[in-house]
């Protein structure tokens, strides 16, 4: 016990708390189906009794959660900013536009491999998973809910799209910083990552594909297409001016203009789009950015619209968005940055992967550990940047040793880190992806192809290395081995 009362918990006292946070997870989500929210606090009582117990303070906990909120502020504006987003570009008829045209091209065997693809696109234009799940991402889910087709697929080829952008776009936040913490360059960074990112692309293409192959055009689902196009022609002025938002969005990414600003940009052209074009009044606009928009809303401003259009199934699609349907969501967030500030005071996962470092021999075992790392502590703390720099931490000095580049811990970062946190449901980025697209974790997570992949070839390059002359894996050179140690001396 240290001289302020607070003593260091062995290994196996550690492993106490992260074994009920893991049946907590497990049973309590994944098994029984329990609120997600509920789950997180009960973890996160569990992780202060037992930082308490080591002599840590109440109040401790209280002031990292208040500093984990204070950094993830920008997110939560971003994730309200979203919510408006979608309720303002419905009622401009931005998102209408999408579907409508995306239903009279798209063939339904074709959906699941376009999904990925556009999304793909969209993302490293714009870099973010973010964006482009809540833009485009929705107009394709509301497509694939017309054409009746695996909304579970649909959404993991959406997820799969969105973050191989936030991967690979030099415009992504967490592409600069995963690169920044680990000492790599930006576009070596994304070079190497090539390796990983293509074969993960080319294999969710390829079961995409066949997964659509299975899709047959039944009379039924026709007339659902039918009857959307219908709904949305009446609902809708749809022109190329619809187009605008979406435009400015692309623009402003591209420009390295903050998202926020783009974001409420954007949001203001659509209300100001809806109010020439689908004759929307003042309070209707602010009721959509707010509230959400309701097919009402344009049924009111038009009597002349056809009211056989517009079916249970059609509002169903299209009432949606505003910024409270994000309050959940933001919710979700307190209660994980109080488990993560709980587990982080406890320092009970510190002990445990300190300890496991002393038993990585090979360059397999090394990428292993930072991977399952990674992947761990994501989870724990639902925050990306303080992830990257806790990993650079743990695992610098022993890729240093394997003579690793520094782009092969940036690389298994965002494998393990960027990619995989959308997957489980208490993640911010899990509850973002489930709230705006409609579908569950578990349900769209094996469909989730390209964020499996990183994962997996990651572990591949690193065990096979001795037996394929290191393909894939970026070893450090010579000069740039003395180079580090000359870097190291002047340090010291």
């Amino acid at each position: 016990m240290s001289k302020e009362g607070i003593r260091r918990p062995s290994v196996g006292m550690a492993m106490i708390p992260i074994m009920i946070a893991l049946v907590i997870f497990i049973g309590g989500i994944g098994i029984l189906k329990y609120q997600a929210e509920l789950m997180l606090i009960f973890a996160g009582v569990v992780f202060s009794i037992y930082a308490i117990w080591c002599g840590h303070k109440w109040e401790k906990i209280l002031t990292v959660m208040g500093e984990k909120i204070k950094t993830a502020l920008p997110a939560i504006l971003i994730l309200f900013s979203i919510g408006l987003i979608i309720g303002t570009w419905m009622l401009s008829g931005t998102i209408p536009f999408f579907v409508y045209y995306g239903l009279e091209i798209i063939d339904p065997g074709y959906l699941y491999v376009l999904a990925f693809i556009v999304t793909a696109i969209v993302s490293t234009c714009v870099g973010t998973s973010w964006g482009s799940a809540g833009t485009i991402g929705v107009a394709l889910m509301s497509i694939a809910q017309t054409m009746d087709v695996s909304l579970a697929i649909t959404a993991g080829a959406v997820v799969s799209g969105a973050y191989f952008g936030d991967k690979l776009s030099p415009l992504s936040d967490t592409t600069n910083m995963s690169s920044l913490a680990a000492g790599s360059n930006l576009y070596e960074h994304i070079q190497h990552m090539m390796y990983t990112s293509i074969p993960s692309s080319i294999i969710a293409i390829i079961v995409f594909y066949f997964a659509g192959l299975n899709i047959e055009s039944t009379p039924g689902q026709l007339s659902n297409i039918d009857e959307m196009l219908s709904g949305i022609d009446q609902l809708f002025n749809l022109n190329v001016l619809v187009l605008l938002p979406a435009v400015i969005v692309i623009a402003g990414s591209l420009m390295k203009k903050s998202p926020l600003i783009v974001l409420f940009s954007s949001a203001l052209t659509a209300m100001v789009i809806a109010f020439f074009f689908q004759q929307a009044t003042v309070a209707q606009l602010f009721t959509a950015a707010v509230e959400g928009f309701n097919v009402e809303m344009v049924t009111a401003s038009n009597p002349g619209i056809d009211p056989t259009v517009i079916s249970e199934a059609m509002q169903g699609l299209l009432n949606r968005g505003g910024l409270y349907s994000m309050y959940n969501a933001t919710f979700f967030i307190f209660c994980a940055f109080f488990f993560a500030a709980a587990i982080e005071v406890s320092q009970a996962l510190n002990v445990v992967l300190e300890k496991m470092i002393s038993y990585l021999k090979s360059i397999g075992s090394v990428i292993l550990a930072s991977l399952v790392t990674g992947f761990a502590v994501i989870n724990c703390t639902s925050n990306a940047l303080v992830t990257y720099f806790l990993i650079k931490d743990i695992f610098g000095d022993v890729y240093k040793k394997k003579k690793l580049h520094p782009v092969n811990l940036s690389r298994s970062m965002e494998d393990s880190v960027t990619i995989t946190e959308a997957l489980m449901p208490w993640t911010v980025s899990g509850v973002f992806m489930a709230t705006t697209l409609g579908v569950s974790n578990f349900e769209f997570l094996p469909w989730a192809i390209f964020n499996l992949g990183g994962f997996v070839f990651s572990l591949l390059y690193g065990f096979m290395a001795p037996y394929t002359n290191n393909f894939g894996i970026r070893k450090l050179t010579e000069d740039e081995v003395e180079e580090d140690m000359g870097s190291s001396k002047k340090v010291i």
